[in-house]
């Protein structure tokens, strides 16, 4: 539930506006409210990094909006609690409206949720669930250079999850589309928050079948 912000609230200030992040001096915020001239503006506390709150406050700022990329050397956790703040965020200026009937919603107290209203209709934040896999044959893995990747990048493949696929099918799928070769004994290995804008990446590592790369 979100609340105004006193001036002894401190903690980490995650102030997010369209997909952009405020950060100031390159980084993200710490310290008292009154520092950074947040006192009287609404924020939701959405969790605690090392004992301290985390706040996300909705908010455009003049100067040193950027990209949530900009913290991706944070610590991990501390970096995913930037993430969740960017998508919700972003969650919560793009419901303001039902999509079913138009009329206005409001953020549920119990649950990241927008809530109608009207129809009672219930929304919750996007998540878009992802495939990346590291390919071996012998000694060596399969790396792809992506178009968008204009500065020469090498990755291992990966890719989104399609309506009515499993994560297996997906690596299946995603490795025959962008290479041509099939794949065996998939084993899944570790997963990851990824907002960019609001995905899900789900690691596996896979051995070489057969085929020919295309």
């Amino acid at each position: 539930m979100d609340r105004i912000i006193e001036k002894l609230d401190h903690g980490w200030w995650v102030v997010s506006h369209e997909q952009k992040l405020w950060l100031p001096k390159g980084e993200l915020p710490y310290g008292e409210a009154a520092n950074f001239d947040l006192v009287g503006q609404r924020a939701l506390q959405i969790g605690e990094w090392q004992g301290e709150p985390v706040w996300l406050v909705q908010q455009q700022r003049r100067h040193d909006m950027g990209s949530v990329r900009q913290v991706i050397d944070l610590d991990v956790g501390l970096f995913q609690l930037a993430g969740r703040g960017v998508q919700l965020a972003e969650f919560y200026r793009s419901h303001k409206y039902c999509g079913y009937c138009g009329h206005e919603m409001y953020p549920s107290k119990t649950e990241w949720a927008m809530l109608c209203s009207h129809c009672r209709e219930r929304y919750y934040p996007q998540i878009a669930p992802c495939i990346i896999v590291a390919i071996r044959r012998d000694d060596s893995i399969l790396l792809a250079q992506h178009t968008r990747h204009r500065n020469g990048v090498h990755t291992v493949l990966a890719g989104f999850v399609e309506v009515g696929e499993t994560l297996e099918q997906a690596v299946a799928r995603e490795v025959m589309e962008e290479s041509g070769i099939k794949v065996k004994n998939l084993r899944y290995v570790t997963s990851q928050p990824w907002p960019f804008p609001q995905s899900l990446m789900t690691a596996f590592m896979a051995e070489y079948d057969s085929g020919d790369i295309v």
